[in-house]
């Protein structure tokens, strides 16, 4: 990669709070007591459950490099954000215990199909494609993606001046980004980042013109580095994200119960202010 081992160096400047798509395979777990204890509050006094998982222990693929998603505290080692919130709340509702294991995001879809998890929870985007292999649940978060360029480049505004520009835009491989982008420029012009801190870190430092990102993400990078990049032009795409299981799990039907629970309840609401506002203050300097 261009100028990596300045990127290596900088890297740790970079502030993210608000969530697009590696890390190490070590596996982390939720202690199954605190999860039975959580359980059983949430059940409520007379034991009843949306949907009665009899306890049963639910493999759960998660990056732990993907703020405010997940991620693994450097102080305490603690994992958390608003895919462990989310999946401890549905596994109340459901009386199941998630184990957390950490896998790349390059592969994860592949493994959960192939069933080497239970559930995926990644801030992953539903699409045709992946659904060919994998179930997704209900959309949990609408999603917009949006060009982000460096605040200096007054070339690129939207998507056509994007488009009709030569320089290079960065991206992480296997992402929904990396379809708009190649959509928008083409192949040829794209320089790949296995870990999107790296991809916005090649706009700041302007190693690359641009780069797609959900929206979701890109108030939070925009929000800590205001002074060195900014998102540019009207929505590119509406999405949504889900939860991803192997095709014909049984468990999409009561993911989806719970999701629709916490919509009407409103949990999702009170989690979409916690973790996708100024509210969370977590950054890359903060997590392993």
């Amino acid at each position: 990669m261009k100028n990596l081992i300045r990127l290596l160096g900088l890297l740790l400047s970079i502030a993210l709070v608000a969530a697009a798509c590696g890390s190490d395979t070590a596996d982390t777990a939720t202690d199954d007591a605190d999860a039975a204890d959580s359980t059983d509050e949430a059940a409520g006094d007379d034991g009843e459950f949306l949907v009665d998982l009899e306890g049963r222990t639910i493999t759960i693929a998660i990056e732990n490099a993907y703020l405010p998603f997940n991620y693994i505290d450097a102080e305490t080692g603690e994992p958390g954000g608003w895919d462990y919130a989310a999946i401890d709340d549905i596994c109340s509702r459901l009386n199941c215990v998630p184990d957390y294991q950490t896998t790349d995001w390059d592969g994860m879809i592949l493994a959960v199909s192939n069933g080497q998890f239970d559930v995926a929870a990644d801030g992953i985007t539903i699409t045709e494609e992946r659904a060919e292999i994998v179930d997704f649940s209900d959309g949990y978060i609408n999603i917009d993606q949006r060009i982000l360029v460096n605040t200096s480049n007054d070339e690129i505004t939207d998507r056509a001046s994007l488009a009709a520009s030569d320089c290079m835009v960065a991206i992480q491989g296997g992402t929904t980004n990396e379809a708009t982008a190649i959509d928008i420029v083409g192949e040829d012009r794209l320089t790949y980042f296995d870990e999107f801190a790296f991809v916005i870190q090649s706009v700041i430092i302007g190693d690359s013109c641009a780069t797609i990102i959900d929206e979701t993400a890109g108030q939070g990078y925009v929000g800590e580095n205001a002074d060195d990049i900014v998102l540019v032009g009207e929505s590119l795409s509406a999405d949504q994200l889900g939860f991803v299981f192997p095709q014909g799990s049984d468990l999409v039907e009561p993911f989806n119960m719970a999701i629709a629970a916490m919509k009407a309840d409103g949990t999702m609401e009170a989690l979409g202010e916690e973790y996708f506002s100024g509210a969370f203050s977590i950054t890359y300097d903060d997590i392993e």
